[in-house]
């Protein structure tokens, strides 16, 4: 076998350019050290995309040892942090009437009354005390009309309201009127619906 084949060539590196190439890596930056080095770490703060060039050994002692925020009084390190939310990026207010009184929101008294919203982003505004209207299904809100009542109706209410309709709607409470009674039969479906719905 030729050694200095030309098909070999491209395949290994000779014993003094493997020299060559090793002396030519960069040496560790830590004080004394002559070992090659592979590793970047950064050099700091205000240093940002320079890097000293350490051997694993030291890159490791010089990673357990580093503080970006060492030399940083307390109020620059706060106002770091609250600008590292937006990634140090400038923003702009949304709504500047609703930032008054030192940046703190406030909503004076009626309904969105410190802010508007034109196109409905942020969707209806509640009063204070009132209720989440919830999302019932048809069949839900079908059985309510059926008791004449609002979708936003209490088990209480409903409840009270079932016994009303079949006290009147009983034949024995009408004297046997039999044209009651399909009224009444709407009425208990409608009760076991709502029952079903766990809102009573």
């Amino acid at each position: 076998m030729k050694l200095n084949s030309k098909y070999l060539e491209g395949l290994r590196i000779r014993p003094d350019e493997a020299a060559r190439a090793r002396e030519s890596r960069p040496r560790c930056d830590w004080p004394g050290c002559d070992e090659a080095a592979e590793h970047p770490a950064p050099k700091g703060r205000d240093r940002e995309g320079e890097y000293f060039l350490f051997c694993r050994e030291h890159v490791r002692r010089y990673n357990k040892s580093y503080n970006y925020f060492s030399g940083m009084a307390d109020e620059e390190l706060r106002e770091w942090l609250e600008r590292n939310v937006t990634g140090h990026r400038p923003t702009w207010k949304m709504n500047p009437r609703a930032h008054a009184n030192g940046g703190a929101w406030r909503q004076t008294a009626g309904l969105g009354a410190g802010w508007r919203d034109p196109h409905g982003v942020f969707g209806s505004v509640r009063r204070e005390g009132a209720r989440p209207r919830r999302k019932l299904p048809p069949a839900v809100v079908a059985a309510l009309e059926a008791l004449g009542l609002p979708e936003d109706a209490e088990a209480a209410l409903i409840k009270a309201r079932y016994k009303k309709l079949v006290k009147e709607l009983h034949p024995d409470a009408n004297g046997g009127d039999r044209a009651r009674e399909a009224r009444l039969r709407e009425v208990i479906a409608a009760y076991h619906n709502l029952r079903k719905a766990r809102l009573v």
